[in-house]
């Protein structure tokens, strides 16, 4: 979508979410399917999480879901697509980076104050799990789950703090490493 071919190149601060969405343009992502809600990354809406199983027409796919009430709808998608050895990087707009550690409950959980609970269930049908909830590695697990899926031909889990996606952060100032695998 041209949002997210103009988001990847417009030359302004150094965030996660441009680092993010440059890396998916360098992979071919063009389109990113997402349901609105309010711990989502802000992309393109869809009418539903299923609508993320659609890699197999252009070779990579990514979907941006809410935390575990997209993430456990999306679920059922991701199992799918792994069956079928498709690459898929599934976004998920985690809690705010300041509540992991609080034993708070959040409304968008199943009522446990664990925010790996999500997490488990993509453990299963993923080949890679990155929880992105500080700004210092978050470069290179970004590029791992990436060239992972494409690698290995599956999807992936990325769960992004809600907080830290318009953060500059000196990490993504520089050049990344270009992939070197193509989806098939």
């Amino acid at each position: 979508m041209l949002v997210l071919a103009t988001l990847a190149a417009c030359p302004l601060k150094a965030t996660l979410g441009r680092h993010l969405a440059q890396r998916l343009v360098q992979i071919g992502v063009n389109d990113v399917f997402s349901v609105p809600g309010d711990f989502n990354l802000n992309l393109v809406g869809c009418c539903n999480e299923r609508n993320a199983g659609y890699a197999r027409s252009r070779g990579v796919g990514a979907c941006v879901v809410t935390f575990t009430v997209g993430g456990l709808s999306v679920l059922n998608v991701i199992a799918g697509v792994y069956s079928e050895n498709l690459p898929v990087i599934c976004i998920v707009g985690g809690p705010n980076s300041n509540g992991y550690g609080t034993n708070r409950v959040l409304r968008h959980t199943i009522g446990l104050p664990d925010f790996s609970q999500e997490l488990c269930c993509f453990q299963t049908v993923t080949c890679f799990q990155a929880v992105v909830n500080n700004l210092v590695d978050t470069q290179e697990l970004i590029d791992t789950a990436i060239s992972t899926a494409l690698k290995e031909s599956k999807p992936v889990y990325v769960s992004v703090s809600c907080n830290l996606s318009a953060i500059p952060h000196h990490t993504f100032s520089r050049e990344p490493i270009l992939f070197s695998i193509s989806p098939r």
